[in-house]
């Protein structure tokens, strides 16, 4: 996952903008067990990065999220002893004990998997929108040596990935090869040698005696109040649809929960909040 810049209006808005934006919708996903809310969410972040123009990144984020959603499932209808309704009797499975998966563990277990894939793809759309060197040049008057560390590590991160790539195939051009221990102990040279070279070159450049920079003011943008205004109408949806109770969803006993013309307008009300910000497409660069 990386940064992807395009002409969208996500990306035209300030990174701290953008970055609450996003933990808006994870905070909704959170909030809530409501199937419909839930899928609500995950549409209205489907929109959001197609209106990003980053939606094959968030698609491509259920290779990862879908795999653990199954075993999320899985392992839930396996280990609950909670419900009523049994499904199927397997007898005793050793360790696990007695394994008689019910209708309420599996709802339960595909609930939590939809809000695990929600927020997978809400951490993918924020990985590809949101520009992490903004969201560090925003740390340096907070703590510049923090900036400056985090900074860093981003970028060696990708070299010494690349390190490893070439160091894994010049171990397999060898007859013998080589035993994993002497990759490792190559790559972590490697990586204290480039440590060294870098502490060595920000003294030389006097990043050790650096001093807070000054502040650079920005105009706020048309994008940044959409965006911060959403954000925020999204945050306060969801906790007063938690702290109401509007959306109320019981899985044990048995599953009780409504879907009524109040949990329609909800799922609604997050899909419109998410998507309006897009319809303002001005001062985009093309």
């Amino acid at each position: 996952m990386s940064y992807l810049r395009r002409s969208s209006p996500l990306h035209a808005a300030r990174a701290s903008i953008a970055a609450a934006y996003c933990a808006a919708l994870i905070l909704a996903a959170l909030l809530t067990k409501q199937p419909l809310i839930l899928g609500a969410i995950g549409l209205a972040t489907a929109l959001a990065a197609a209106g990003a123009g980053v939606g094959r990144r968030v698609a491509r984020s259920l290779y990862f999220s879908g795999p653990m959603v199954v075993l999320v499932v899985v392992v839930n209808a396996l280990v609950s002893r909670n419900g009523l309704t049994v499904l199927a009797r397997f007898g005793d499975w050793g360790p696990l004990g007695q394994v008689d998966p019910t209708l309420e563990a599996v709802c339960y277990g595909v609930v939590i998997g939809l809000e695990l894939g929600v927020i997978v793809a809400v951490c993918a759309l924020a990985s590809a929108t949101v520009d992490p060197d903004e969201v560090l040049r925003s740390l340096r008057r907070v703590s510049f040596s923090s900036a400056l560390t985090a900074t860093l590590a981003t970028r060696m991160v990708p070299l010494l990935a690349a390190d490893a790539q070439r160091i894994g195939e010049a171990q397999r051009s060898r007859v013998n090869g080589a035993s994993r221990g002497a990759i490792m102990r190559a790559i972590t040279t490697n990586a204290l040698d480039r440590a060294l070279d870098v502490a060595a070159t920000l003294e030389v450049r006097g990043y050790g005696a650096a001093r807070r920079p000054p502040r650079v003011v920005r105009p706020v943008s048309r994008h940044d109040v959409a965006f911060g205004c959403a954000g925020g109408l999204i945050a306060v949806l969801a906790c007063s649809v938690s702290a109401l109770h509007l959306a109320a969803f019981r899985f044990y006993p048995t599953v009780v929960g409504r879907f009524g013309v109040t949990q329609l307008l909800v799922a609604a009300g997050f899909v419109v909040l998410a998507v309006l910000p897009f319809l303002e497409r001005r001062g985009i660069e093309r």
